[in-house]
């Protein structure tokens, strides 16, 4: 592997921090092929020597792909990628969204398209964007016995604990829910280790998250996620999870709904008819950007070249003002 240089952006959805490299305007000549991405991801993750980053999001444009779309990639710490990430996605939706100067676009992930918007600030001065995500209730990720519709929807999963009642919920990457009365981390870090015992159940391993139902407009979420533990954040189990929530009952269809973590807030709008669609929203927020070198003999290392203070400064008052 030769020398390479290549800028990236650190940010995060929801609390949910990645590096950011790809197509980001003029940036990076070094094209995407290139870079051993599994090794970045895991260095960028790395809290020792990296950039202590829960992900690692790859923008792939336009002029980098010869089609006429963008496509996102993302890798977990441990270097597997993910087929969709609801957090990052909004990241490299504001970088398509300054480059290009448009408010509406579609962004390719795991094969699949999604529908962004740039939408009214959640808290001022924080780029909000939103993303149609489309929901499947069934994929071969699940293998329990589903309900005559095609549903598994607060049911038992005793192998996986005698109690809780699980949701399964597809949303671009598998997701189960628990709704509880307390969030017990312990708890859901012990059962996500569960899920890797179980192959016959989850062949391709699930994402973990525990629902609490705060009020009719407001649930509180938090997930193990696969390939990362425990996070402050992701953004698709707290689409997911409005979305069970929807379907049990607890909060109403076609209504605006605060989803909180420890991460900060995102809102959720769940459409149920021929199909199923959860509009995430959420802000995209800039950490710092600089420059990661990497060769076969000195190994990574990065440069910041600057830090956006302002709009961290504007995410520390926007979580302070959610906090019950």
């Amino acid at each position: 592997m030769s020398k390479h240089e290549i800028d990236y952006i650190k940010c995060h959805g929801s609390g949910n921090e990645f590096v950011m490299i790809g197509y980001i305007g003029e940036l990076n000549a070094t094209h995407v092929e290139d870079i051993p991405l599994v090794e970045l991801a895991q260095w960028a993750c790395s809290h020792d020597k990296g950039l202590s980053a829960d992900g690692l999001l790859v923008w792939v444009g336009t002029a980098q792909n010869g089609e006429d779309m963008d496509v996102m990639r993302m890798f977990n710490p441990d270097g597997t990628e993910a087929e969709m990430c609801g957090n990052g996605i909004r990241c490299v939706a504001r970088a398509i969204a300054e480059e290009y100067g448009e408010s509406e676009f579609t962004v390719w992930s795991g094969n699949r398209p999604y529908e962004i918007t740039r939408q009214e600030d959640i808290y001022p001065t924080i780029p909000t964007f939103g993303v149609e995500i489309p929901v499947r209730l069934w994929s071969d990720d699940f293998r329990m016995e589903q309900s005559s519709e095609g549903r598994f929807i607060d049911t038992p999963i005793e192998e996986l604990h005698p109690t809780l009642r699980w949701s399964a919920i597809n949303v671009g990457n598998p997701h189960i829910i628990a709704k509880v009365e307390e969030v017990d981390l312990e708890l859901l870090c012990a059962i996500g280790k569960r899920v890797t015992e179980l192959r016959h159940i989850f062949p391709n391993g699930v994402n973990v998250s525990f629902m609490k139902v705060v009020s009719p407009t407001e649930i509180y979420v938090a997930t193990y996620e696969r390939g990362a533990g425990v996070t402050p954040s992701c953004g698709t189990a707290m689409t997911s999870s409005a979305t069970a929530a929807v379907l049990m009952g607890e909060v109403e269809a076609d209504t605006i709904i605060s989803v909180c973590n420890r991460g900060g807030k995102v809102e959720c709008r769940t459409s149920v008819g021929e199909k199923i669609v959860t509009q995430l929203i959420g802000n995209a927020t800039y950490i710092n950007d600089g420059s990661i070198s990497y060769d076969e003999v000195e190994g990574y290392s990065y440069q910041i070249d600057f830090e956006y203070e302002d709009e961290q400064q504007a995410y520390s008052k926007f979580v302070e003002s959610i906090k019950h």
